[in-house]
């Protein structure tokens, strides 16, 4: 597998704790963000009811006509860095967009949408581990967690504040620490669960940590409590704070554990093999879905796929129609049906007696390894959307 020698840039995160001052204007950079950001998409929407097409630099015009108005005079008051992120932002998503990789953009929404801002080299100063953003006087009170590697200069810095009123900051900056790791001839195939979260073709289970279980009461009785506020009270705010700091605990928590598993799991093997799931149409199903959101399958392979690439890793996806619980890992015999509630069978040829989850675990390490070693699939191809046979799943370079 050949590796690229190009230095990764990695996105490192931390807490910081703005004076009252730095927290206003970054309160107003969101909003000035937000409103730029809107008003862009519904010009260049108005443009493409009259079959016109607007680019970054048409927009980028728009900016500076919109800051002469009286109505938008505020615009200046912020740095204009983040204000044209914004707009290389929706260009992007224009892009993504007419490339058929995701929906129309839709209009960022006060309470809903994320609030952040971007800035580039000209919009901050960092020097000697001190980060001062434009129009600061003071640098940021960064809580860090961890080192930035050794003569790091961010690239771009990203300002956040989550619904739980938390303040983060995102360095991105090449790391040279991020080195491919020394092939192996390990291969593992991996089943995700809901009892168990992964289940190992060596035969290791990982009990899945249910985080959303364990606080479901404190979150049930805040939610209980919310409700009961009149809506736009200072009271609903601080309701809404505290359902927002249960939920933000309870990924925090999800987080950890899968970044931890991830990257065990890729500095241990060469050849992951898991199986491509369709988890948009799983979690509809009204009984699974609180548990199958908790189990986070998606942002499990989001993790692997990203890591393998760090690190000179190959990452299979199984076609999800491939009957891998269903044939049995000793002989190749394949069962007819076999409902959820099965978890130990036998096979009616060979009499060998398979847990469910790991048979399907040795099922995706074999054809697993064909497909890495050939890019053979396992059967026919398909006309039905999804059903190809087994496909080499793609691992761009990308941050964290």
């Amino acid at each position: 597998m050949s590796v690229t020698a190009k230095c990764v840039k990695r996105a490192f995160k931390y807490r910081f704790y703005p004076t009252d001052a730095q927290a206003a204007e970054l309160s107003r950079t969101f909003g000035c963000v937000r409103k730029v950001y809107n008003l862009a998409l519904a010009a260049r929407t108005e443009a493409w009811t009259r079959q016109e097409r607007v680019n970054y630099n048409q927009t980028s015009a728009l900016l500076t006509a919109w800051k002469k108005i009286e109505e938008l005079a505020y615009l200046n008051k912020v740095s204009s860095v983040p204000l044209q992120q914004c707009l290389r932002h929706l260009q992007a998503a224009f892009t993504n967009f007419f490339a058929k990789r995701a929906k129309y953009p839709r209009f960022k929404s006060k309470k809903k949408s994320r609030k952040s801002a971007e800035y580039t080299t000209s919009g901050f100063r960092y020097r000697n581990g001190r980060l001062t953003l434009a129009k600061m006087a003071e640098p940021l009170d960064i809580v860090w967690s961890r080192p930035l590697p050794e003569g790091a200069q961010p690239s771009t810095v990203t300002v956040s504040q989550d619904a739980a009123g938390r303040w983060f900051v995102s360095l991105l900056c090449e790391d040279p620490r991020v080195q491919p790791l020394p092939a192996t001839d390990t291969a593992v195939g991996i089943d995700v669960g809901l009892t168990h979260l992964l289940t190992l073709s060596t035969g290791e289970k990982i009990t899945n940590p249910r985080h959303e279980r364990r606080d479901r009461a404190r979150l049930a009785k805040a939610q209980r409590e919310l409700s009961r506020k009149v809506r736009g009270s200072a009271n609903r705010a601080k309701a809404r704070r505290r359902v927002a700091r249960i939920h933000a605990r309870i990924a925090d928590r999800r987080r950890d554990v899968l970044h931890k598993l991830t990257t065990r799991l890729v500095r241990e093997n060469q050849t992951l093999v898991i199986e491509d799931l369709a988890v948009r149409t799983m979690v509809k199903n009204r009984s699974l879905a609180r548990a199958i959101g908790d189990a986070a399958w998606s942002q499990f392979r989001s993790l692997l796929e990203y890591k393998a690439a760090w690190y000179g890793r190959e990452v299979v996806a199984m076609d999800r129609f491939f009957p891998s619980s269903r044939l049995c890992s000793a002989c190749g015999a394949l069962r007819e049906r076999m409902p959820l509630s099965v978890r130990t069978w036998t096979c009616g040829s060979c009499g060998t007696t398979h847990d469910r989850d790991v048979n399907a675990a040795q099922n995706l390490l074999a054809v697993g390894l064909t497909v890495s070693a050939c890019g053979a699939g396992v059967r026919p191809q398909r006309r039905t959307p999804g059903g190809q046979s087994a496909v080499k799943q793609e691992t761009p370079r990308r941050e964290p």
